[in-house]
């Protein structure tokens, strides 16, 4: 790791290796600081990214650092603790081992922390067989007993949107919400199954989740239990350039947090793009690494505008 570059990229999942793949085909001077701990290093395999359906998550962030490297970008281990403006212009990152590098653009691609409902076994089951995504894990699970472990509002649409892929859906309201009039007449059309009563935990044998429990001792069995997570946005590093993460509301309730940008990724601070779920809660993989790609095109426009003010301010003052 050198001093100075072009661009540093914080984050190493899809959002930021897409970046640096694109970048690194433009330009001689782009470093990645991967800290290593994807939000879905529990999961088994990434869904609904064409030509990599199935593929083990670390397996594609591997191929997409060799695939960086192959272009001359710098992918090293680490993690950035603040950054800060510099006296030229640009930027400096430190990173929690004393290392510093500095860099005249940034791309922030951290992703964001699910914060788990407090049920025990909840957090250990969590990107297994305790879920929150239909569209990522509901085909492997179709057709078996699954419960909604309720915690907010949207707990409701979980449940209706999971009936798509089983008709064998429990509701459990874990003394978290309360149903209206208009909801338990969908819930009832659409045969879920509604249970009252707060929840103890899960039931596991043999490494498999077997179902959940009530305080009351009553057990129901399940063959995956689904929750709704609290999005908050990675965002230690941008917090310390003055960004502050914004709340995003679905139905009025507080789903998670995110940091505000364009529509190319370019945040209120000029110099720094975001890219992949540290903006965007509902992004997917494939999502994410389109995010980066587009956030690397428009920060290497903004790159090639500055060259060509000081060639043409260095070609003025001959």
């Amino acid at each position: 790791m050198k001093d100075n570059y072009d661009v540093v990229i914080v984050g190493g999942g899809a959002a930021g290796l897409s970046g640096a793949l694109a970048l690194s085909r433009a330009r001689r001077s782009v470093l990645v600081i991967d800290a290593g701990a994807p939000r879905n290093a529990p999961a088994g395999h990434i869904h609904n990214y064409l030509g990599r359906e199935s593929t083990p998550p670390a397996e594609l962030l591997g191929i997409g650092r060799g695939e960086v490297a192959s272009y001359g970008g710098e992918v090293v281990t680490g993690t950035v603790i603040s950054a800060k403006t510099a006296e030229d212009d640009g930027f400096r990152v430190t990173l929690a081992d004393g290392r510093s590098a500095s860099a005249r653009r940034l791309l922030v691609t951290t992703g964001l922390l699910d914060e788990l409902p407090d049920i025990p076994g909840v957090s250990e089951r969590w990107g297994r067989d305790v879920l929150h995504c239909p569209y990522c894990h509901g085909w492997e699970v179709r057709d078996q007993p699954i419960g909604i472990l309720a915690s907010s509002p949207f707990s409701i649409h979980q449940a209706l949107m999971w009936r798509q892929w089983t008709d064998k859906v429990t509701l459990f309201l874990n003394d978290a919400i309360e149903p209206t009039g208009e909801e338990y007449e969908q819930l009832a059309a659409r045969d879920i199954s509604v249970v009252d009563g707060k929840l103890s935990g899960l039931t596991v044998a043999e490494d498999r989740l077997t179902g959940v429990r009530l305080h009351s001792g009553e057990e129901f069995a399940c063959a995956a239990v689904v929750v709704a997570p609290v999005f908050t946005a990675r965002a230690d590093v941008l917090t310390t350039l003055g960004l502050v993460p914004v709340e995003q509301q679905m139905g009025g309730h507080v789903v998670g947090t995110y940091i505000a940008s364009d529509a190319m990724g370019a945040t209120a601070i000029p110099g720094v793009w975001v890219a992949g779920n540290v903006a965007d809660l509902k992004g997917q993989v494939i999502a994410s690494a389109a995010a980066g790609l587009n956030a690397a095109a428009a920060l290497n426009a903004d790159l090639i505008a500055e060259d060509t003010r000081l060639a043409v301010a260095a070609r003025a003052g001959r």
